[in-house]
């Protein structure tokens, strides 16, 4: 056993007791050993918060959540549904049948049937279009000589239901042009070229040679008569 001075041992215990203390005070003063940063001890590190973005509401994130998953797009709530198709056609409702317009009709003057001195022609319309169109009321008429100047007065209409007359192409429909014979009414008198027709609820009219010899244009019993249009070409 080696003796050691009392006063070696004093001053090794006060060496060893600096060189604690010292670590000690290195391990409390709250800085890492490279950038005396301090450290932070206590509870798990908080998320660091970005500035640059404006906050999301809970509602959008779950839009999100459930939109961009897939396809990386928001998901539109009020995206328009495509129509349902019935055996792969989209259907459309038909188109109701519509008036016949003087353009897609031709006029005819009938063959005359007399009695009781009385003149009695069938005025006919026929459809010449592709298409099914109707006629409904009276026609306009108005005799004219060679030069297109109007003779006598327009036709008065006789009483009568009117109906709709419904023409597929090729059909027709007929209205009754009446007077009494200027022979035996008395009434002065005219020969028209042609007779201009003017189909019902239109403005331009037809033009037909007119084959009835003289009719009343003055006078007493100079009256001329129309019905109304009824399905068919004559009585």
């Amino acid at each position: 056993m080696v003796y050691t001075p009392r006063s070696a041992r004093h001053g090794a215990l006060l060496v060893g007791a600096v060189a604690v203390l010292g670590l000690l005070t290195g391990c409390g003063n709250g800085k890492d050993a490279q950038g005396g940063a301090p450290i932070t001890a206590s509870g798990p590190a908080a998320p660091a918060s970005d500035t640059s973005r404006s906050p999301v509401s809970a509602t959008s994130a779950e839009g999100a959540a459930s939109g961009e998953a897939s396809s990386g797009a928001p998901a539109s709530a009020s995206a328009p549904k495509a129509p349902a198709a019935t055996g792969g056609r989209t259907t459309t409702p038909a188109a109701a049948s519509s008036r016949c317009h003087t353009s897609e009709l031709r006029a005819s003057v009938g063959r005359n049937d007399p009695g009781a001195g009385q003149e009695n022609f069938p005025v006919v319309i026929t459809n010449t279009s592709g298409r099914t169109c109707t006629l409904r009321g009276y026609p306009g008429a108005a005799f004219v000589n060679g030069s297109g100047s109007q003779l006598g007065p327009d036709p008065k209409r006789q009483s009568g239901s009117p109906v709709t007359v419904t023409l597929k192409p090729g059909k027709s429909a007929w209205s009754g042009l009446t007077f009494s014979n200027p022979e035996v009414s008395g009434a002065r008198s005219a020969t028209p070229a042609a007779l201009l027709v003017t189909p019902p609820d239109e403005r331009d009219h037809l033009k037909v040679t007119w084959p009835g010899g003289p009719v009343p244009v003055s006078g007493n019993s100079s009256s001329v008569f129309l019905t109304v249009l009824g399905a068919g070409t004559a009585p």
